[in-house]
Order: C-alpha cells, then sequence, then structure tokens
C-alpha cells in the first residue's frame, strides 16, 4: 500500500504478488477495495496493481477543482506505472476502468502487453449519456437510497438480484451510509461528467496488442452489441459471452472472471498454430 504524488494530488494503489505485471482499473463506483475477493486468487499467479483513480477510495478528491476528462485518469495511470518502473504490463479494465484502458493504450500502447476489457464500451452513446444523467439526478438529491435505487439494481442481472437477494440486501447496508455521504456523491457526479466526452472509435484500428473483450449477456448499462462493436474494430481481438450475468459480470460469475484473466494474462502466446 502507498501514495504518489501527482501533480499536488495523493494516489493510492497497492502491488501483491510476484510475476507478470497485471494492472486492474476500477469501474465507476468502485476502489480498490472491490478486488479483495480476488487478490488470494490472482495475486499467486501475477504481479497485481491496483490503484484508486482521482475522486475514487483513497485518491485525493477533485473539490473546487476544473471539470476533467478520462485523459486525465490516463495520466494518473502512467505515472503509477513510472513510479513502479514498469515499462510494459498487461491492463484489464471493467466498465469505466476499461474506458480509460482503451485512451490509455490508445496514447500509450507501448506500456501495454496485453489489453483485456469487461464491460466495456468504445464511447459515451445516448444511452450510456442519459443513465449517467439520471445517475446525476440521483446524487444531487442527497437521499442515500435514491441514489441507491437509480444505479444498483441495474447493475445486476434480474436472475442474479432475485437469486441472491439476501446478498443484495446486505449491499444496501454496507452501501447507504456511504450513498448519504455528500462527499462521495459529489465524487462520483465528477467522475459520471468525465465520461461523457468518451470516445475512441476512431482510435480502434490503431490497438494492435493481443487484446480479450468480454461481455455480458444481460448487461443493460453496456449491452453485449457494445463488446460486439469493439470485437469488430480491435483487429485480432477475442470476444467472450458470459451468459446469465449482468453489468457487474466480476460479482456475479467471478469464477468465470478470474478464469478468464489468469488464462489470458498466463497465456505464453495469444496465437496458435493451428
Amino acid at each position: 500500500m502507498a501514495y504518489l504524488n501527482f501533480r499536488g494530488k495523493q494516489i493510492y494503489y497497492d502491488v501483491q504478488g510476484k510475476g507478470e505485471p497485471l494492472v486492474l482499473l476500477n469501474g465507476i463506483m468502485m476502489s480498490t477495495l472491490s478486488w479483495e475477493p480476488f487478490v488470494k486468487t490472482l495475486s499467486p499467479y501475477v504481479q497485481l496493481i491496483r490503484l484508486d483513480f482521482l475522486d475514487q477510495g483513497r485518491s485525493d478528491k477533485m473539490v473546487g477543482e476544473a471539470p476533467y476528462t478520462q485523459d486525465l485518469q490516463v495520466e494518473v495511470l502512467r505515472a503509477v506505472l513510472d513510479e513502479l518502473q514498469l515499462s510494459q504490463v498487461h491492463l484489464m479494465g471493467i466498465s469505466y476502468g476499461g474506458e480509460v484502458a482503451l485512451r490509455f493504450v490508445a496514447q500509450h500502447p507501448h506500456y501495454v502487453k496485453r489489453l483485456l476489457l469487461f464491460n466495456t464500451t468504445a464511447y459515451t452513446n445516448p444511452w450510456l449519456y442519459d443513465i449517467g444523467k439520471a445517475w446525476n439526478l440521483a446524487a444531487g438529491t442527497r437521499v442515500a437510497e435514491a441514489y441507491y435505487y437509480t444505479t444498483i439494481p441495474v447493475i445486476y442481472s434480474p436472475e442474479f438480484y432475485e437469486q441472491r437477494l439476501d446478498w443484495m440486501r446486505r449491499r444496501e447496508g454496507v452501501l447507504f451510509p456511504v450513498f448519504g455521504n455528500p462527499e462521495f456523491t459529489e465524487a462520483m457526479i465528477r467522475l459520471t461528467l468525465s465520461a461523457n466526452d468518451h470516445d475512441v472509435r476512431d482510435k480502434l484500428a490503431a490497438i494492435k496488442v493481443p487484446t480479450l473483450i468480454v461481455g455480458s449477456e444481460q448487461d443493460y448499462i453496456v449491452p453485449l452489441a457494445q463488446q460486439e462493436y469493439l470485437h469488430q474494430h480491435i483487429q485480432g481481438s477475442q470476444l467472450v459471452k458470459i451468459p446469465h450475468s449482468g453489468h457487474a459480470s466480476m460479482y456475479e460469475r467471478p469464477a468465470i472472471f478470474a478464469s478468464l484473466l489468469l488464462g489470458y494474462v498466463l497465456l505464453p502466446s495469444t496465437e496458435f498454430p493451428i
């Protein structure tokens, strides 16, 4: 556990394990703590690197700062890799983290050995833009329940939500106090706004690193068609579709998630003479 000074802001990051360096990039409401269930499984095989973007987790917040885009998070990631003296890593991002990963590989391709994109889109389309608008309107009410019920249920598949209703109710107990904290909801508003201009469609053809794209059949935030688009436009990419799962694929199908992650990173080669 360590902090990096980035332009006067403290960025939190954590490194565990040895082996091929694998960076995990958070979804918008996540933090380094969100990956705790996977640390014991992943760290024996890879050097696991987690970080909190600005306005996330234990990193500094952008209170009173000018509006920013995800390009600022790209530079945060670059600063962490330089601090760790890592010239090349496997880069995995889910949702918001996947968007940052796409922007990062477009700007700094030499840092990335393999790219893994879970529940990610190439651009913020009108559907996603308006979902973000609804989230921010709910956040602006300062009512924890309003923000929770606007953002959380739709992240999961209806099947998971009903089968794991006890778990979802426990999530309410954990997240209501967090969502009732104005510092958190203001940070979520800024993070959501930072993704409004996300659009790397014109850069996808230039991505040459081996890329695994994973989508979920019941993702209602970033529907599967968005991952199919990435697959069609990133040369040589591989596409995996997870059945019976929503946007939060890491929580709904953790064994599949971890297997895909480790399997793709640990392959000696992604090409086979068949």
